[in-house]
C-alpha cells in the first residue's frame, strides 16, 4: 500500500469531507463568516481538493460551487502545501488569464492557507478574496492560520465523533467502509483480505454489564483493543477497527501473512482483565473474505467476512474463509426463517401431530406428545430438523413453541371430558421457560380454558443448560408448583448425570432410543439398560421409553420395569383426524 494510500486510509481524509453532512457545513459556513468579519474580507471559503476537483464546501459571499483543480488558485496552495498571497491577481502573469479572474467572482485579491489533518495530509484551503486589489499584513496571515487550525480541529472533532468508537478509540466500522470505498478508488490492482474477529458475543457483554456495570465492560472493551496489536504486531500499512461490541476487523493486504487462520492460532487462549482482580477468558472466531477493491461494494465485502465469521461460530471452529456454497446455504437459511415467520403469523403450513404414549401395564394410550411439522408452500413436508435449529437461533423460537401450546389448548378444550381425553406434552426450549413469567402465563391460559394444569407437560431437553441456569432451574419450579408435569427428553446421551438429575423438578424419565436399540441383541445394553431403568425407578421417576419400534423390545422393557413406551410399533406421529380415529379403535378394543 503506498503512502498516498495510507494518508487516504488514516484520520480524517478528503473523502470524508467530500461526502455530505449538512450539520458539518453548517458550523463551517459559521467559520467562513467569522474570517470574513474578523479579517475585514468581503468573501470568505473553505475548499476542499483531490485529484482533479476543487469541492466548496461553505462560504461567505463567494458565488461558486467546485470548480476542476488545475482552474483553481487553490491548487497552488496543495501543490507547496503552504499559504500563497496575491495581492493582485491582474499584475501576475500566472493568474491575469485563470477563468476566476477574468469572469465570476472576478477573484482580483486572494489568500489561502492550508489544511492539514493530524498525519499532516493536506485537504484543503481556507481563503479569503476581493474583487479588488489589497495588501495583506503578516498579522492577518497569522490570524487566517489561527483560524485554520480551529476549522481543523472542528474537523477531527466532527471526525473523532463519527469515525471513531468512543469505548476502544480504534477507527469504527463506518471508518471501515469509508476506506474501502477509498481503496476501491486507489487500489483497484492488489488483492486485500478483511478478517473479522470475534471475541465476545454481544448477549454475553450484555450480561456482564448488567451484573458489573458499564465500567469494567469498557475497561474489558479498551483491554482487547490493547491486547490485539500486542498479539497481532500488525505493521504500518495493517489497520485494526472496532466494528462492533467485542467485535474487531483487521484490513491488510493479501499478500501479508496475516489470515483468518493464523490472527485465531495468535488470539488463543487469551483473557482480558475486567478490574479486581476479576478476568474473563476469551473466546476467538475468525472469520475472512478476499476481495480485489472496487469489484464488490464495501458493504458487500464487510458482508463477505461477518458471513465467514458467523460461519465459524455456527460450526464450533476458530476460523473461517468466506465460501460462496456457505453463504448460498445461509441465505437460503435466511429465507426459510423468515417463511416460517410468516407460517406462525399466518397460521398457514404449520401443524401439529401426535404420537401416543402407551402403559405397558394395561397396553392403553396413557397420553400424547405434541410434535411440530410444516408442509411448505414451495420445498414441501420439512422436517424438523431442519427448521427448529434456525428457530433456535431467531426470538422465533418462543414464537413457535407459544403456537404449539395454543394448539395444543385447543385439543385438550376440545375434547373436555370426551373419552378421547389424553394428557399431551409439548417441547419447550431453555429459553422458554427461563423467561420471566412463562409459568405464570401458561397457568393462566389452561385456567382460561378450564382445564387441569395436569393434562399439558412439559418436555424439556438440554440438561447441562438447565442445571446452570439460575432462571431455568427457577422456570422448572416454578412449573412444578404449578401442578405441570415435567419430562426429560433423551436420556442416555450426551450430559445424563443422575446427582445433576435429582436437583430437577422431574416427573417423567424419557430413554433416548440409543439406549434401547440393542436390548434383543447385546448382553451389554440390556444390563445397561436395566441398571439405568432401576437407578430411575427407585428415585421415583416414571420412565418412558421411546423409539420402540418391535415387540421383542417391548417385553424386554416391560421385564425391567419400564412404565411407558412410544414409538412405531404402537403409532407413528397422527394428525388429529387420524388420531382420533386410531384412539376410538384403541379404546373399542
Amino acid at each position: 500500500m503506498n503512502n498516498s494510500a495510507m494518508y487516504a486510509l488514516n484520520g480524517l481524509t478528503i473523502l470524508a469531507l467530500r461526502s455530505p453532512d449538512i450539520c458539518r457545513d453548517e458550523v463551517l459556513t459559521k467559520f467562513t463568516d467569522l474570517v470574513s468579519e474578523t479579517l475585514n474580507f468581503p468573501s470568505s471559503f473553505i475548499a476542499i481538493l483531490d485529484d482533479h476537483y476543487q469541492y466548496i464546501k461553505a462560504s461567505h459571499n463567494f458565488d461558486l460551487d467546485g470548480s476542476v483543480r488545475s482552474d483553481s488558485l487553490c491548487q497552488y496552495v496543495a501543490d507547496d502545501v503552504s499559504p500563497l498571497i496575491i495581492p493582485d491577481t491582474h499584475a501576475d502573469s500566472c493568474f491575469a488569464s485563470n477563468p476566476f479572474v477574468t469572469g465570476s467572482p472576478f477573484i482580483r485579491f486572494y489568500a489561502g492557507v492550508p489544511l492539514k489533518n493530524r498525519e499532516g495530509a493536506f485537504l484543503g484551503t481556507l481563503c479569503v478574496t476581493d474583487s479588488v486589489p489589497r495588501s495583506f499584513s503578516a498579522d492577518q496571515l497569522a490570524t487566517l492560520e489561527k483560524l485554520s487550525q480551529l476549522v481543523i480541529s472542528f474537523l477531527e472533532a466532527w471526525h473523532s465523533a463519527g469515525f471513531t468508537d468512543p469505548v476502544t478509540g480504534l477507527p469504527n466500522r463506518q471508518q471501515l467502509i469509508r476506506n474501502l470505498h477509498t481503496l476501491g478508488k486507489m487500489e483497484k490492482s492488489s488483492s486485500y483480505r478483511l478478517i473479522l474477529i470475534d471475541l465476545i458475543d454481544i448477549p454475553r457483554a450484555y450480561e456482564l454489564a448488567r451484573t458489573l456495570g458499564m465500567g469494567p465492560v469498557e475497561g474489558l472493551l479498551r483491554d482487547m483493543a490493547t491486547l490485539i496489536p500486542l498479539r497481532l504486531r500488525p505493521g504500518p500499512d495493517d489497520l485494526i477497527y472496532t466494528v462492533a461490541t467485542g467485535r474487531f476487523a483487521l484490513l491488510t493486504q493479501a499478500s501479508t501473512h496475516f489470515t483468518a487462520e493464523w490472527v485465531a492460532t495468535k488470539l488463543a487462549g487469551v483473557s482480558a482483565d475486567m478490574g479486581e482482580g476479576l478476568s474473563v477468558d476469551l473466546t476467538t472466531h475468525a472469520g475472512e473474505a478476499l476481495f480485489n477493491p472496487g469489484k464488490f461494494p464495501p458493504h458487500e465485502v464487510l458482508r463477505k467476512a461477518v458471513s465467514a465469521l458467523h460461519e465459524a461460530i455456527c460450526q464450533g471452529v476458530s476460523y473461517m474463509s468466506f465460501s460462496e456454497k456457505n453463504d448460498e446455504r445461509r441465505t437460503d437459511d435466511f429465507t426459510l426463517v423468515n417463511d416460517l415467520a410468516t407460517a406462525i403469523r399466518f397460521n398457514q403450513g404449520i401443524y401439529l401431530v401426535y404420537q401416543p404414549k402407551i402403559c405397558l401395564n394395561t397396553g392403553l394410550p396413557i397420553g400424547l406428545e405434541a410434535l411440530i411439522r410444516w408442509r411448505h408452500p414451495v420445498r414441501g413436508e420439512l422436517s424438523p430438523s431442519v427448521f427448529i435449529p434456525l428457530a433456535e437461533q431467531t426470538t422465533l423460537l418462543q414464537d413457535l413453541t407459544e403456537w404449539v401450546i395454543d394448539k395444543t389448548i385447543e385439543r385438550l378444550k376440545r375434547l373436555d371430558s370426551s373419552p378421547l381425553q389424553l394428557p399431551v406434552t409439548v417441547n419447550v426450549s431453555v429459553r422458554d421457560f427461563s423467561q420471566e413469567g412463562f409459568a405464570d402465563r401458561l397457568e393462566t391460559k389452561m385456567i382460561n380454558a378450564r382445564l387441569s394444569p395436569e393434562l399439558l407437560g412439559i418436555e424439556c431437553l438440554e440438561t447441562e443448560r438447565i442445571i446452570e441456569s439460575a432462571a431455568a432451574m427457577a422456570g422448572l419450579e416454578m412449573l412444578k408448583l404449578r401442578g405441570f408435569n415435567i419430562s426429560l427428553d433423551d436420556f442416555g446421551t450426551g450430559y445424563s448425570n443422575i446427582s445433576y438429575l435429582r436437583r430437577m423438578p422431574l416427573d417423567v424419565i424419557k430413554l433416548d432410543r440409543s439406549i434401547i436399540n440393542g436390548l434383543t441383541t447385546d448382553t451389554a445394553s440390556r444390563i445397561i439398560t436395566k441398571s439405568i431403568i432401576s437407578m430411575l425407578k427407585e428415585l421415583d421417576y416414571v420412565v418412558l421409553a421411546e423409539g420402540v419400534e418391535n415387540v421383542e423390545t417391548l417385553d424386554v422393557l416391560r421385564e425391567f420395569g419400564c412404565d411407558q413406551a412410544q414409538g412405531f410399533y404402537h403409532s407413528r406421529p397422527l394428525p388429529e383426524p387420524e388420531l382420533d380415529e386410531w384412539l376410538s379403535w384403541k379404546i373399542r378394543r
